[in-house]
């Protein structure tokens, strides 16, 4: 007892010094309670999350007020801010374990946005909850859908690629199966394509019937083992993953145009607030193509090179065996290395892969975006559509997605709207049979031609030019090869005899020439249209000589006469250029006939139309008699009497052609400078009709000269070139 007493009195001594330390802690706690209470005023945000890390399974949700209140306060956040990739990943687990209930798993969804990366871990979290199977059928549709959304947003996608096997088998879903072919089509690999999973798609197809999507899908697998797929896929796929999620895009976009997040977001995923109702005249809005990223973790076992780390061509070269293609295909139009990769190795799979990237962004994006027209969006759309121009300039080819993307686009085009990029993209089309260009090609064109401006009408001929320029140049190149099968896309499967390709040009020719007959008329045989339709007869008259097609398509009479008669030189000399080279190939084209080279022969039609052209051209020209009985232009002598004009038959020869007649005028003032009366019919006399032949043909004339050498005899012998280009005026 005593030692207890002493022990107490141990204890009661320093009693002055307990009470002061425990008032010092007291008032510590009491701080520090004080800091986590403004900490939190101060961030409603961190501890609603927090809230929502620790809701478990049961808890009550009904009349549930600070499970609503700690909701809404990240739901609000979500919608103006975005969320962060370790809040992306608890609430995605909150969802999808359903601890929060059904009603909330969906609402969480629908706000789940991010602000800047998606955590793979999270999707790969997510997908084992799917495979729990305790979640609702609408509810796992709209988690695949809600990935699909920010699938170019996940920081990686190796760990999901691991689990391929877990995605595939829910492929036997009817519900979630649109949206698993979609997600399989982005992960595929070549190690992927088993015979066990094509089998499945193959019943599967068998019993549900050939569905867009899984043609898509069942396409890639061809591709990368096309031994395993021998099913025959038509060559032209329509899309066929459409887009669910616009209403998740446009948020998507809203939250990160507020942030101007430095990480780019691919432009499938980049789309404006919706203000107003989509209209018919749909615009593009917000593009830009995606930074290159790697497919794999830098922590990966997979010894490969990345694409982003390439610096010259000489790294391209020593490690072309070991690239790894990027995460989005969309990135390569951004790369000029990349870009040579692409041409080298001629990978099927990658041309798939960003065909798809291109069919999506371009159709779904650009057709369906509504836009407020302001200069920041005009300029951001020259600059995709032109880095597209690049890259299949740079490639030698087209798209198929981009051919796709223009049959939609020319019927709710209203011609403006970057006219330049859309007009250089449809040159680019590849050859398709004839029958289906007056459907996708024709009638949109000829609606969009005769309701615009003559500058707009120049443009469309120079693109169809342009159009037919490449279509000869690959049908040159077959022809030298030694093959008649043509193909105009080295990834397409589409092929056509040399009778396919000739009806193919023979339509595409007659229809410029319907367009340019009629739109002379209309504009008044414009200078301009008329130049640009003569240039396109510039290629047709030497399809037969310059490009070894056997087909030859005179001008029709709406533009061989208008140039006949135009007012201005240049024109004159071209028709007399085109006059001359449709001689050379015509006179080639029979003597090859005669001698049983070739298996086409020139229509008689041609020959005959081609004789009265040239018939009517002398006449006017060099015989003085533009009217001649039997021609075309024939007119009655007393209605050319009314005219009251002096001798009217000469009124178009070399003299008196109003394209000629100021020339005709100089060359009097130089041979008779002190005669006041001007008399043109002096310079047909003796050797000044000579000397007025040198001095008209002096002036740059080539086409005019050849054409009257040729024919009459006649012609400058100083600057006669037989096989040369035609000059323009100085």
């Amino acid at each position: 007892m005593a030692d207890l007493s002493n022990l107490a009195g141990l204890v009661s001594e320093p009693s002055g010094e307990i009470d002061s330390s425990v008032s010092s802690v007291s008032n510590r706690s009491l701080r520090l309670a004080e800091k986590e209470k403004r900490k939190g005023v101060a961030d409603p945000f961190g501890l609603a999350v927090k809230y929502l890390s620790r809701v478990e399974a049961g808890t009550v949700v009904r009349g549930n007020d600070e499970l609503e209140r700690n909701m809404v306060r990240v739901e609000t956040v979500a919608l103006s801010k975005g969320l962060p990739p370790e809040v992306i990943t608890v609430l995605l687990d909150l969802a999808l374990s359903l601890n929060a209930g059904t009603a909330n798993c969906t609402r969480v969804l629908k706000f789940l946005l991010p602000a800047t990366v998606v955590p793979q871990e999270a999707i790969v979290k997510g997908v084992s909850w799917l495979c729990v199977g305790k979640m609702p059928m609408n509810a796992q549709v709209l988690f695949v859908r809600w990935v699909l959304t920010v699938f170019d947003l996940i920081d990686c996608k190796d760990d999901l690629r691991s689990i391929y096997g877990f995605i595939f088998s829910f492929v036997t879903e009817e519900n979630l199966f649109p949206f698993i072919c979609h997600l399989l089509y982005l992960l595929t690999m070549r190690e992927h394509v088993h015979p066990y999973r094509v089998r499945k798609l193959l019943d599967i197809q068998a019993k549900m019937g050939r569905q867009p999507y899984l043609t898509q899908l069942l396409a890639l697998y061809k591709v990368f083992r096309p031994d395993l797929v021998t099913l025959s896929l038509p060559s032209r796929v329509r899309t066929g993953f459409k887009n669910h999620n616009s209403t998740w895009k446009v948020a998507l976009c809203a939250v990160q145009r507020k942030n101007k997040s430095a990480v780019l977001v691919d432009q499938s995923l980049s789309l404006d607030v919706k203000e107003k109702p989509s209209s018919r005249k749909r615009k593009l809005h917000h593009l830009a193509i995606p930074p290159l990223s790697s497919a794999f973790d830098s922590n990966s076992n997979k010894k490969v090179f990345r694409l982003q780390e390439l610096r010259s061509f000489k790294e391209l070269l020593e490690n072309i065996h070991n690239i790894e293609l990027p995460a989005q295909m969309g990135s390569l139009l951004g790369s000029a290395l990349a870009l040579h990769y692409l041409d080298c190795v001629q990978d099927e799979s990658a041309f798939l892969r960003l065909n798809f990237w291109l069919g999506h962004s371009l159709q779904e994006e650009f057709l369906l975006c509504p836009v407020d027209g302001s200069s920041d969006n005009t300029s951001e759309a020259w600059r995709f559509l032109s880095t597209i121009l690049f890259t299949q300039q740079f490639l030698q080819e087209g798209f198929s997605s981009t051919e796709s993307f223009l049959y939609k686009f020319l019927r709710v085009w209203d011609g403006c709207l970057l006219r330049p990029q859309i007009l250089d993209l449809l040159s680019d089309i590849p050859l398709m049979p004839s029958f289906y260009m007056h459907k996708l090609l024709f009638e949109p064109l000829k609606q969009l031609y005769f309701t615009s401006t003559v500058f707009f009408k120049c443009s469309v001929i120079e693109c169809l030019n342009s159009m037919l320029v490449k279509w000869l140049t690959w049908h040159s190149v077959s022809a030298s090869e030694g093959g008649l099968d043509i193909s105009l896309n080295s990834n397409s499967t589409i092929t056509m005899t040399l009778s396919g390709f000739m009806d193919s040009v023979m339509e595409l020719v007659r229809f410029v020439g319907l367009l340019a007959s009629e739109g002379l008329r209309l504009e008044n045989c414009h200078v301009l249209l008329l130049n640009q339709t003569l240039a396109f007869y510039e290629t047709v008259c030497d399809m037969f000589l310059k490009y070894s097609l056997p087909l030859i398509i005179m001008p029709p009479a709406g533009v061989f006469y208008p140039a006949l008669f135009a007012t201005d030189s240049i024109s004159v000399d071209r028709l007399g250029y085109i006059m001359f080279r449709y001689r050379k190939n015509l006179t080639l084209a029979k003597k090859q006939e005669q001698q049983r080279e070739q298996t086409f022969h020139i229509s008689r039609n041609t020959y005959k139309e081609f004789n009265r052209n040239l018939q009517a051209m002398v006449n006017s020209m060099w015989n003085s008699w533009w009217c001649s009985p039997g021609s075309d232009i024939e007119i009655d002598k007393d209605l050319i009497a009314l005219s009251k004009v002096a001798e009217p038959w000469c009124r178009f020869d070399l003299i008196h052609h109003p394209a000629l007649f100021s020339y005709a005028i100089e060359f009097h003032q130089r041979c008779w400078p002190e005669r006041k009366n001007v008399d043109l019919g002096s310079i047909k006399t003796g050797k000044y009709w000579n000397w007025y032949m040198e001095f008209l043909f002096n002036q740059g004339f080539d086409g005019l000269n050849n054409f009257i050498q040729t024919n009459t005899g006649h012609g400058s012998t100083l600057n006669s070139q037989e096989d040369g280009q035609p000059k323009s005026q100085p």
